[in-house]
């Protein structure tokens, strides 16, 4: 009898206060989708650099007779001055292994690299590219001194970390998840306040009927929630909302991204989206929980 009571109660003050519930359910589905991909930029860029760090060598190119290197002076190095580089390599602290890499190599390398740029392949030949030693590292993290032992050795033209090549890339999208969970936060608080606004609205039109309960030996709890319930459905419409967004952004957004690399990097995977989906809903409906019982708590008299 009283769970009747009280979803009745819900559902006259969803209808009493239909407009507001909307533009509550529109704010915490924005707030939480925003939240969402804000967790999830985290996420892909979490697996991004976890699957680059293993892969990212440092580069050391070897001089070619007539590059306008100024370390080379138009030199080509010499057979000496390659063992001679390969074993001081190999000496060198924190390198993990060395492999050479010759013309012929580099440039099938190259041209799977470009593969979808015909004209720039088919003006590049073979002596174009210059012989290479591909250092992998113990810790990528320390690159450093590997780079300075290399670097102004007999031959060598120039050294190249491929982790300073890809490290704008990742600043720019740890700047984005945090441009995404700052808008996040900022829409959660006006869900909020939303909602303590219709719960307030709610409790008022319907000051009466509590005053009566109140009168016949109803506590503040059971007064108290069918407005709470009304928060929380509308919490829980809106982590629905959010979550095909979310579900939309992985399929059309995540995924195309990585599509960009041609599977040479992490792909975001659905047990993330369900993780995060996971946490949005649950903070929506502790967020409208929360505002209801405050808001009721202070404009509420039970």
């Amino acid at each position: 009898m009283r769970a009747n009571f009280i979803f009745s109660e819900v559902w006259i003050g969803l209808r009493r206060n239909l407009t507001m519930t909307i533009a509550v359910i529109i704010t915490v589905a924005v707030g939480m989708a925003m939240l969402g991909v804000g967790l999830m930029i985290n996420s892909q860029v979490g697996l991004m650099k976890g699957f680059w760090n293993d892969k990212v060598e440092v580069s050391v190119f070897l001089c070619k007779k007539g590059t306008a290197m100024p370390a080379c002076n138009g030199k080509a190095i010499t057979p000496a001055q390659t063992k001679a580089l390969e074993a001081h390599i190999k000496g060198t602290q924190g390198v993990k292994q060395v492999f050479f890499e010759n013309e012929t190599t580099a440039y099938e390398n190259f041209k799977q690299s470009f593969s979808s740029n015909k004209a720039l392949v088919d003006a590049t030949k073979v002596e174009d590219l210059p012989q290479s030693f591909r250092i992998a590292l113990k810790d990528p993290d320390n690159y450093e001194s590997v780079i300075q032992a290399v670097t102004g050795q007999p031959g060598v033209a120039q050294v190249m970390d491929q982790k300073q090549l890809i490290a704008p890339f990742f600043s720019m999208l740890d700047k984005l998840a945090i441009a995404a969970l700052t808008v996040a936060i900022i829409l959660v608080l006006a869900a909020a306040l939303l909602i303590g606004n219709t719960v307030r609205l709610s409790a008022f039109n319907r000051r009466r009927e509590t005053g009566i309960m109140r009168l016949v030996g109803a506590s503040n709890l059971y007064i108290q929630l069918p407005f709470v319930m009304e928060g929380v459905i509308a919490g829980l419409v809106g982590g629905v909302f959010a979550a095909v967004i979310l579900i939309v952004a992985k399929v059309f957004l995540f995924d195309q991204i990585v599509g960009f690399f041609g599977g040479a990097t992490a792909l975001l995977g659905w047990n993330d989206v369900a993780q995060t989906i996971t946490i949005t809903m649950i903070i929506g409906v502790v967020i409208c929980i929360l505002a209801s019982f405050v808001t009721l708590r202070r404009y509420l008299r039970v």
